[in-house]
């Protein structure tokens, strides 16, 4: 048996952000290792997953998911490997999907972890691509947002790890045309050149609603909303009859302290029918199988493809989450401990 560490180091909550967190609303802080109990197994994690509906979660308020808890370790998706076991199935040297990231080891419950297979992907991926960010792109263009072959598909923050997703997944099932949005030039040129959007654009460069219509002067079947504010009303003014949105995230205003108002152009979604719908990957994990298997082969094939944004070190965690918010990542944002 593997010795174990005396200590694990993990991130904790000590503050709740008012408006954009900052570094002081975080500590990392260090407890005793024991080994597990029956029934759990210690993992040493090896990359950990920041992602944006974190930044609600640091809010003490009811949502579809619990508010991190103030000077406990927060969690999040993780991979590693076992380092020691009292759970029939699981042994040392195994690897693992779970739930307790934001921390160098983790005690887990065996029921609430995932055998994952580095010989069949990079273990990064299965908090991407393979992931929850990847069901979540899967479910909401296929089921939520009923795409079908011939949709013209609009995707704001496309250069993230489920909006580049969605557009790449649109391409394949046979999109007439798919749109992106991001907040670089050197995003969109990534979006058109590497990913194969028919055309994107640089939010920041003009009104989101002058650059849509331009990049789609026949309209949008599909709109993937990962941002929320101007993005929603310039899609709903895009948008053709029976057009159907998926709501994934709201970004744009997750930082915000007073309340926005929302799409001014409401009054359209009458006259055209159209259909608005919230996504949760939670309700969808039925797919999982057909997910695995048809993206699976998609990577093998390489018709799909991926970026990661990996910082290094358990000291980078906040830094990587802060920088999430702010747009640094193309595609998904991982923080290795793999040293």
């Amino acid at each position: 048996m593997t010795a174990l560490p005396a200590t694990s180091r993990a991130w904790h909550l000590v503050a709740r952000p008012h408006g954009w967190p900052a570094p002081t609303d975080f500590a990392l802080r260090e407890s005793p290792v024991e080994a597990p109990a029956e029934g759990r197994i210690l993992v040493r994690n090896l990359h950990f997953s920041v992602d944006p509906y974190m930044r609600g979660r640091m809010n003490d308020v009811k949502s579809y998911v619990p508010p991190f808890e103030l000077d406990r370790p927060m969690d999040g998706g993780a991979v590693g490997v076992v380092v020691a076991s009292s759970a029939e199935g699981f042994a040392e040297g195994d690897h693992v999907l779970h739930g307790l990231g934001w921390r160098e080891y983790a005690d887990v419950p065996a029921r609430h972890a995932t055998k994952v297979d580095p010989e069949v992907a990079p273990l990064s991926t299965y908090l991407g691509v393979l992931g929850m960010p990847g069901l979540t792109a899967y479910a909401g263009l296929f089921e939520t947002a009923s795409f079908k072959e011939g949709d013209a598909v609009f995707v704001s923050g496309a250069a993230g790890a489920v909006g580049s997703q969605v557009g790449q997944l649109a391409k394949l099932k046979g999109a007439s045309r798919v749109i992106g949005s991001a907040g670089s030039d050197e995003k969109v040129k990534w979006l058109v050149e590497e990913l194969g959007f028919d055309a994107a654009f640089n939010y920041r460069n003009g009104p989101v609603k002058d650059q849509l219509r331009e990049a789609a002067p026949d309209g949008i079947d599909v709109y993937f909303d990962n941002v929320g504010g101007e993005h929603l009303e310039a899609a709903i003014s895009s948008l053709n009859v029976h057009g159907r949105a998926t709501i994934c995230g709201m970004i744009a205003q997750y930082n915000d302290t007073e309340p926005v108002p929302g799409p001014r152009n409401m009054a359209l979604i009458i006259g055209k029918r159209l259909r608005l719908q919230g996504v949760l990957v939670g309700d969808h994990y039925g797919l999982q199988p057909r997910f695995v298997e048809e993206v699976g082969g998609w990577l093998r094939s390489g018709e799909l493809k991926y970026r990661e944004t990996s910082v290094e070190g358990i000291e980078s965690g906040v830094d990587a989450f802060l920088g999430l918010l702010r747009g640094d990542n193309t595609g998904k944002m991982i923080v290795s401990l793999t040293r």
